[in-house]
């Protein structure tokens, strides 16, 4: 495969994925919100967010005030913004319309349908449906994608591609959300509030009803890293994400890409056989971190070995 087509199906899979976990960060901040809290402890939830996409300065540029609209409007609708849902959807549609000859139509009239929907969206009307509900929009559509993408394309490397950059981005995504919210939650108590804020949090990586399953009791904040990190059997944990990493890479590899194989591998095998004790002896903040890091690094390997060059 060309690189330059490798480049823009891994890119558009990366957007895809990443306008979907940004949507799903931004629902549980914003469920959070609902909490009874001061006033000071919800915009500092709000400015955790920007400081976890380093966007704090941007953000500064426009709005003087860090609060729930404005956080919001920036992070979905606004085009300046190379990180709001509404960008993101924009270089999803513009890498798949790049490549649109090596996908299925059906792919690509679902890429396609998901940016002229948005566009027909402005913040305001979005406020007025119900902020939940659009983030719901956006998960749908995402599920859609993946959905079209698996029932229709060939299993060759153009679909390898595009898993490999879906599940980088989903790795980086679901360790970012869980130091994030780990953080804030870590202090809470025991009672209905706490409660309710660890299911947002699980729900906000469809892993709350697996949780249930699972542990059969009630929601801890051990449990809750040991679940998002550890099992291989759930589709967001880092766990699952590093396999399948591991696996795409084997499918495409050639003669550069040995080096990458062995750092996403050396990544797989201490997730595999780590224990949550072990996490929570680094710390989570610096495991988390390390792992971020990591997945950084082997998008780097990737992009040298597969992609065009920067």
């Amino acid at each position: 495969m060309l690189s330059r087509t490798a480049d823009h199906l891994y890119w558009m899979a990366r957007y895809t994925e990443r306008t979907e976990n940004l949507a799903r960060l931004l629902d549980v901040s914003y469920q959070m919100s609902m909490v009874p809290q001061s006033v000071a402890a919800q915009n500092e939830n709000w400015r955790a967010i920007l400081a976890l996409n380093s966007l704090e300065t941007a953000f500064a540029e426009v709005y003087r005030e860090v609060n729930v609209e404005n956080v919001l409007r920036f992070m979905v609708a606004d085009a300046a913004n190379p990180s709001s849902i509404y960008s993101c959807v924009r270089a999803a549609r513009e890498n798949a319309h790049a490549v649109r000859g090596a996908m299925t139509a059906e792919m690509w009239e679902s890429v396609n349908a998901t940016w002229i929907e948005l566009r027909q969206q402005d913040f305001e009307q979005i406020v007025a449906r119900g902020v939940s509900e659009f983030f719901d929009w956006v998960k749908l559509r995402s599920a859609v994608i993946r959905g079209v993408t698996f029932g229709t394309m060939l299993r060759d490397d153009t679909l390898h591609f595009i898993r490999l950059g879906g599940l980088l981005e989903r790795a980086d995504n679901t360790a970012r959300i869980l130091d994030m919210q780990y953080h804030i939650l870590r202090n809470g108590d025991e009672g209905a509030s706490d409660f309710y804020r660890w299911g947002a949090l699980l729900r906000s990586l469809s892993a709350f009803q697996v949780y249930r399953k699972v542990y059969r009791d009630a929601i801890t904040p051990g449990r809750v890293a040991e679940l998002l990190i550890l099992r291989g059997d759930l589709p967001r944990s880092l766990h699952a994400c590093a396999d399948g990493i591991v696996r795409m890479l084997q499918l495409v590899a050639n003669s550069a890409s040995a080096e990458t194989q062995r750092q996403a591998g050396v990544l797989h095998a201490g997730l595999h056989f780590a224990r949550i004790d072990d996490v929570f002896a680094v710390g989570l903040h610096e495991y988390l971190t390390d792992f971020m890091d990591r997945i950084y690094e082997l998008g780097e390997g990737i992009s040298q070995d597969f992609l065009v060059p920067a």
